[in-house]
């Protein structure tokens, strides 16, 4: 293949997919591999009047002009239609990078913010006294999900261990029994449920029979 049609080759841009972080990377990599980080970096402005730029100034700020205009170009791949909308008076590459770092990491802020509000609720969430065990685990899985929604590595086995932790004392057999027989790091939070529904019918049926025999 000759150096003629390498250059014509496709390049990847990765596209932001929400993760600015991971994003910001990929692309300050890809930029600074085609030499045109400097742009972003340092950003370059419009002579107010070219008539007095010397011819080796003229040159270095079309070669600048160039670098920008690439590097925007390869930022208008990676960034989707939507988001450009809302910055598209930004008019060169390091004003739509510096835009979109304000955007993003001012967003990641607020999530940091919630993810922490998040692990405070779910290192104090136990089963209630009375509670079901599908209301509990309802419980349960709405603040793990949003946890992991916000980026917070919610495997199913801190999640089992978590309930094991915080049922009630009514279901201290059926844990020790579960722990006892159970591999905790490749039990599901579903596997779980099951057991413990079973545990709760067998309380249930008992309170019953004794009621009735009262």
């Amino acid at each position: 293949m000759t150096e003629e049609t390498n250059q014509f080759q496709a390049i990847y841009v990765p596209k932001f997919d929400g993760d600015y972080d991971h994003w910001c990377l990929l692309m300050e990599n890809l930029l600074i591999s085609k030499e045109l980080w400097r742009v972003i970096e340092e950003g370059y402005k419009e002579p107010v009047d070219e008539s007095t730029m010397t011819e080796t100034e003229r040159v270095n700020l079309n070669a600048l002009k160039l670098q920008d205009l690439k590097a925007r170009n390869y930022l208008f791949q990676s960034i989707d239609k939507h988001i450009l909308k809302t910055i598209t008076q930004k008019k060169t590459s390091k004003q739509i990078w510096d835009a979109m770092k304000m955007k993003c990491q001012g967003n990641a802020r607020v999530k940091r913010a919630q993810l922490q509000r998040l692990r405070r609720d779910y290192e104090t969430l136990g089963m209630k006294s009375g509670e079901s065990v599908t209301a509990y685990f309802g419980r349960i899985m709405v603040v793990a999900n949003d946890m992991r929604n916000c980026g917070e590595d919610m495997p199913d086995v801190k999640i089992v261990e978590k309930i094991l932790r915080t049922l009630t004392e009514n279901f201290i057999p059926v844990v020790c029994s579960i722990e006892e027989s159970k591999d905790l790091d490749t039990l599901s939070v579903d596997e779980l449920q099951s057991s413990l529904l079973v545990h709760e019918q067998k309380l249930l049926k008992r309170r019953a029979s004794v009621k009735d025999r009262t």
